[in-house]
């Protein structure tokens, strides 16, 4: 959402009854949105734009005036817009950038984990440098195919020991990041394949330690509503959910 170029919206809310909580099958909606103000809300103008001439053809005409951030505080930040159209895989190169940058750690929230090789070897490798690398993933799925695969990715991840919180007190929706103490990631972003090369994204991305602050504020409490998956737990699942998982990871490069 942008509102005259000088205010806008971004995260994984969108326009329907389920966002609200209002699906008895889902339940509880959990979600992060971000409000933009100031002149990073061009960069949201900008993708709406580029998106709006992909589809139409049109260029409509627009106040392209940055207004001035209020209460005189400066946040760095962009807004990274990424598609199918794209001449390199802004998505996938934009995640794998952020993990091999951290330094001291990496948590991640995504509703649907089922990275391409790039972005998995990444967080393997994070954890090899020693980097606390945690992901936040929802516990009951919206998508069946999509939660079998996930399966068939926890099990190499936990080896190398990265940490996967399973989120309990409702749907995990949220597509966000923090990086070390300084960076933060807030936007449409899965870390699937679907989102790394198919669909129409925007993350924005800031440079803000007071916002790192919050964030790990979010992500504390939300891992304090979540159980945390271990290699037993994959040692005990049933014979049926490893070969489904096996069989749903065929389907990953469009899932």
């Amino acid at each position: 959402v942008v509102v005259d170029g000088a205010e806008g919206w971004v995260g994984g809310l969108n326009v329907g009854e389920e966002y609200l909580g209002r699906d008895p099958d889902i339940g509880a909606w959990r979600d992060t949105h971000l409000h933009v103000v100031g002149p990073a809300a061009l960069g949201l103008q900008l993708a709406f734009v580029e998106d709006w001439h992909w589809a139409t053809a049109e260029v409509p005409a627009l106040d392209w005036t940055p207004s001035e951030a209020p209460g005189g505080r400066d946040v760095a930040a962009v807004m990274v817009a990424s598609g199918p159209a794209d001449p390199v895989e802004t998505a996938s190169l934009l995640i794998q950038h952020v993990i091999h940058a951290a330094e001291r750690r990496l948590w991640m929230a995504t509703p649907y984990l089922v990275p391409d090789e790039g972005v998995a070897a990444a967080l393997v490798l994070a954890r090899l440098r020693g980097l606390d690398v945690r992901v936040l993933i929802p516990t009951r799925p919206d998508s069946l195919l999509v939660h079998l695969a996930a399966f068939s990715y926890f099990e190499p991840l936990l080896k190398a020991g990265v940490r996967i919180f399973r989120y309990t007190a409702g749907f995990m929706h949220s597509k966000t990041f923090l990086m070390d103490d300084a960076v933060v990631g807030v936007g449409t972003l899965n870390l699937d394949n679907r989102s790394l090369r198919l669909n129409f994204e925007i993350t924005a991305v800031l440079v803000d330690e007071a916002a790192a602050t919050r964030m790990a504020e979010i992500f504390e409490a939300d891992f304090a509503r979540s159980t945390e998956l271990t290699t037993e737990d994959m040692e005990r699942l049933p014979l049926s959910t490893r070969l489904g998982s096996r069989a749903a990871r065929l389907l990953a490069p469009v899932l």
